[in-house]
């Protein structure tokens, strides 16, 4: 079944969508973590109040890590449960 062209598909699916996303978080976590050792002037800027730069991109990484799990569910049931289910279907004969 690994070789067979909907497993592929379903395989090619999933990496074209996971792969690019966790790149790009790990650069946007590896770049908060770097702006916290570097650019310590930076982040510690005072936008208003006591509300640092640093505490506001600090936040914003909780925020993506979210958006970036509801993104990755609905991408999961739309895209891939519905061809994962196919294939098993095949394999197992669907059960009723």
């Amino acid at each position: 079944m690994q070789s067979s062209p909907e497993f592929q598909e379903l395989r090619s699916k999933f990496r074209s969508f996971v792969f690019p996303l966790t790149v790009a978080f790990l650069i946007w976590y590896f770049l908060y973590v770097l702006l916290a050792v570097y650019a310590t002037g930076f982040m510690g800027t005072k936008v208003f109040g006591n509300i640092t730069w640093g505490l506001i991109i600090g936040l914003a990484q909780f925020v993506t890590t979210f958006l970036i799990t509801w993104v990755y569910i609905r991408f999961a049931n739309n895209q891939i449960d519905p061809r994962a289910e196919a294939i098993r279907d095949e394999l197992e004969g669907e059960v009723a």
